[in-house]
């Protein structure tokens, strides 16, 4: 794996564990009056993921030749085709493997993580940032870029997409919607390998999230969309 991939996954890792010394930090300079604040989350969130998506932003550039060159890329109008594409896929695969946990697996079809953020943005509208589009951006840099690009070097499609995309899953911390996460993983690697370009499968990912939220924060007004919407989730 290459040295710039490394410093993205600690970069990334980082972000994700800086909220143990940041929560404190912001109740100890007085900003929250409790350690536990859901004030303090936003505003360590807000900072923390900004923090890191210059670095890994840089860092991604340096290597956008990797793995696929520049002349293996689609021309720009085929990407944008790909994107539209894209997002009716990610509905359709994210529909049938909902279908699966519902009526094989018995999984309740709502997503606590992304009713909880959604919960969270209503009371602090900047949030939706962090989910909709810096979150998006990171999460497709490192684990398609990174970690199914890596893997793609060596392994063949079937074997790389199952890999990242079971990581992909176990990181969204409900592994009772693992068969979701993981399909959305593989439909983003699949769109990524189609086009060669990762801002296809940004540009998806932070429309099916902005989509998601949308429907959730107006959930009262579309109730009953939001019921024919269920298997919607926050990647």
């Amino acid at each position: 794996m290459r040295k710039q991939y490394w410093w993205i996954l600690i970069i990334y890792i980082l972000m994700q564990l800086s909220g143990l010394a940041g929560l404190p930090l912001l109740y100890a300079i007085g900003i929250t009056n409790k350690v536990a604040s859901v004030e303090g989350f936003v505003i360590w969130s807000l900072l923390s993921f900004a923090a890191a998506l210059i670095p890994i932003l840089i860092l991604s550039n340096r290597i956008k030749e990797y793995p696929f060159p520049t002349s293996e890329k689609s021309a720009p109008l085929v990407a944008i085709g790909w994107i539209f594409f894209g997002v009716f896929l990610s509905f359709f695969v994210q529909a049938a493997a909902s279908a699966i946990e519902v009526n094989l697996l018995k999984v309740d079809p709502n997503s606590e993580n992304t009713t909880q953020l959604v919960e969270v943005a209503k009371s602090f509208p900047v949030f939706f940032l962090v989910f909709t589009i810096i979150g998006p951006i990171l999460e497709e840099i490192v684990f398609r870029q990174v970690i199914f690009g890596s893997l793609y070097t060596r392994f063949n499609f079937l074997i790389s997409v199952l890999i990242s995309s079971f990581i992909f899953g176990i990181v969204h911390g409900e592994l009772e919607h693992l068969l979701i996460y993981t399909s959305m993983g593989a439909t983003f690697a699949f769109l990524y390998v189609k086009t060669k370009r990762l801002i296809v499968p940004i540009a998806t990912h932070v429309a099916m999230n902005t989509f998601a939220a949308v429907v959730m924060l107006f959930s009262d007004k579309l109730e009953e969309l939001q019921k024919n919407l269920q298997h919607i989730f926050l990647c």
